[in-house]
């Protein structure tokens, strides 16, 4: 251990020392980490897979269940609060009955809370998109534990943020399958020894779980109305959605609306903020009513929940897919192509530059700016299903086939399930 793996270790020890000092007072996505454990698992025997939240969970769905069913113990791990709620809501599924899926947090990467899970070493570690934490890419290094990337994204201002510490974790790395090519250029300039191009895994990602049967008396109470599904917001957005959906209606009074903002921990305020407009809301939190005629009374769903945007998308006339609009990254715009559903995006994709021009050249989205985006809905309310057909969402050919070429670049530093 040299004096840049020391300085390391000294800072996140000491940061370790001093959170488990005061448990009681750290924010909620430290103290989930401290407490974090690790089932009995038999050493070498297992594959500890990490993506740090709801996003990257939901995006090692595929992957999760090839592993599974190739006969792998897999541990998934997450370092959220939101990714917790739902790594509890997918678990049951994500397991299928065979016992062989487990999952927690994700633990400091001080001796202290990577102890639990060294303690009987995994097979291999696995992390989705870019998860380089030094003392553990480290210690695995030193116990000879491969360690992947998947679907690795990295980005020029990333590339220039990233400082020796975070090129030495680079440098330990057995494998990156980054998702698209300006991702391998990145990577291998960071120092990573091996890296190959995966493709982007969200476009190979099973179909969502089905709604609840909720959902079928409000599908029953709007069957007859266009519904504008907005996901993905961020702050700022739900405004500039509400101002643009009440204009359309002026013209289409019928329009319903289900939002779904991004960050959980806005949930509260964006139902604060739809109330103070005299909007007619349910939150999908509040419990489903039985008979539909109490939907008809409803104009916004406000979808508060985790895990159900995805479907949700499918129950839409025109999908807005937020992070466009009021920030430069974006969101993810294949949940609602994959349903069929008309899409609608900001010009700020920076994230999805490997997936939005391919999509708008099959005509499946357009990139809108915000002075355009009432006139590109009601062009797209006219011609527009009110639901989409069966079918209609398969995705262009040159997107498909990122999980298969992953799987095979993973196979040949995954031992063999016990």
């Amino acid at each position: 251990m040299d004096t840049l793996d020391l300085s390391y270790l000294a800072a996140v020890s000491l940061a370790g020392a001093g959170a488990r000092a005061c448990v009681r007072g750290v924010a909620e996505g430290w103290r989930v980490r401290l407490e974090a454990t690790v089932p009995d698992l038999p050493a070498g025997g297992w594959i500890w897979l990490h993506a740090v939240s709801v996003g990257e969970l939901l995006l090692g769905d595929g992957l999760l269940g090839r592993l599974r069913d190739l006969g792998h113990r897999i541990h998934v791990t997450t370092g959220t609060p939101a990714g917790l709620a739902l790594l509890a809501k997918r678990l049951p599924a994500w397991d299928a009955g065979t016992g062989r899926v487990s999952g927690g947090a994700f633990p400091l990467d001080d001796p202290a809370g990577l102890a639990p899970f060294l303690a009987h070493p995994p097979a291999a570690f696995v992390a989705l998109e870019t998860e380089l934490w030094p003392n553990l890419l480290r210690v695995l290094e030193a116990r000879g534990v491969p360690r992947c990337i998947v679907n690795g994204r990295l980005t020029e201002r990333s590339l220039a943020r990233g400082g020796p510490w975070l090129r030495r974790a680079a440098s330990r790395l057995t494998l990156v399958a980054a998702r698209d090519p300006e991702s391998v250029e990145a990577f291998c300039r960071l120092g990573a020894p091996m890296v190959a191009l995966g493709g982007n895994l969200k476009a190979d990602l099973p179909p969502p779980p089905p709604l609840h049967a909720g959902w079928t008396s409000l599908r029953t109470a709007w069957a007859r109305f266009p519904v504008l599904v907005a996901g993905n917001t961020l702050e700022g957005e739900e405004d500039l959605v509400l101002s643009v959906w009440e204009a359309v209606r002026a013209d289409v009074p019928e329009l319903r609306l289900i939002l779904a903002p991004r960050q959980p921990r806005r949930f509260q305020a964006v139902a604060t903020a739809l109330l103070a407009r005299g909007v007619r809301l349910r939150r999908a939190s509040d419990g489903w009513p039985d008979p539909p005629a109490r939907w008809e009374a409803v104009d916004v769903l406000l979808l508060d929940t985790l895990g159900e945007l995805s479907a949700a998308y499918g129950e839409g006339t025109l999908a807005l897919v937020g992070g466009g609009w009021r920030g430069q990254g974006g969101h993810n715009p294949l949940e609602p192509v994959r349903a069929g559903v008309p899409t609608l995006l900001g010009p700020g994709f920076d994230n999805f530059i490997d997936l939005v021009p391919p999509l708008v050249t099959a005509g499946r989205v357009q990139v809108v700016g915000e002075a355009g985006l009432a006139d590109a809905i009601r062009t797209v309310l006219r011609k527009a299903a009110l639901r989409p057909s069966p079918g209609a969402g398969r995705l262009p050919e040159a997107l498909i086939g990122a999980l298969g070429r992953t799987l095979t670049l993973l196979e040949a530093h995954i031992p063999t399930p016990r």
